[in-house]
This record gives structure tokens, sequence and C-alpha cells, in this order.
């Protein structure tokens, strides 16, 4: 039998290997899951099997949510949740200041906000957000993106 006609073999390890999609992800998205959110679920769901990527914003973010559950009387699930999200595996990248004043300023965003939009259009990858303005905002910018 000649080379050429043998069958070709593969080995690989398992799938966790493979390039997950990116995904970017605000500070809404990921406090439905640490803090167990109505919309924890729905969270859930979007993320699962994506490589999460934000802003280090999010670390400020989070930590302010966490600080409001506290002072609602929540101070296990706030320090749960912390500890839930120090085991995430979140991408955190820096930000341009002028190119998010740019976003902020044409969309009418918060900074914060157009933060996660310049990551998303900066990675060209999609934004998962609960915020509707910003939904708007990364609907219309990123379909406008070359």
């Amino acid at each position: 039998m000649s080379s050429l006609a043998r069958g070709l073999y593969v080995a690989e390890p398992p799938q966790h290997y493979l390039v997950r999609p990116s995904l970017v992800v605000d500070c809404s998205v990921l406090a439905g899951l640490l803090f167990q959110e109505h919309w924890l679920v729905q969270a859930q769901a979007r993320i699962e099997g994506h490589s999460l990527k934000a802003p280090w914003l999010l670390d400020h973010e989070i930590a302010n949510v966490a600080v409001k559950k506290h002072r609602a009387g929540f101070t296990e699930l706030a320090k749960e949740g912390l500890l839930a999200y120090a085991d995430m595996d979140v991408e955190r990248f820096e930000t341009s200041p002028l190119d998010v004043y740019a976003l902020a300023t044409r969309y009418q965003l918060s900074a914060y906000d157009a933060s996660y939009l310049w990551l998303a259009a900066e990675l060209t990858c999609p934004l998962a957000t609960f915020d509707e303005k910003l939904a708007i905002a990364a609907q219309a910018h990123l379909s406008s993106l070359p």
C-alpha cells in the first residue's frame, strides 16, 4: 500500500484548546452572575463558551457593586461575589482615553460605558450588556466598522 493511500490520522487534546469567540462584557452582565441578580440565567447563557474581555475599570465597577450589596445588608453575598470574580477568567485591557472620550461624546455615554464600546470596536467582537443606552450605541457603532 502506498503512503498516499493511507488514511489521515489526527490526534487531538480535549476541545478546550480551540479558540473560544471573544465577547466584551460589561459590569451589568457579570454582576448578574456574581451577585445573583434576577438576570443571572440570561447572563450565564450569553457568555457561555466565550472568551471574556473587559477594560480594567471592570475591577472597580465590580468592587462598587459589592460595596452597594454590603451597604444594603448583603455582606456575605458581596464577599462571595468578589471571591467568584477573582476566579473568573476575564482578560482585561487598557483603554485609550482620547478614543473613549470621542465615543462618550459621540453617543452620549459615560466614559465607563464608552470604554466597553471602545474595547469591542478595538477587538472587533460583540459587546454584551443589559444597559439599553450602551446597547443602542454599540449596535450603531459596531455595525459601522469596516
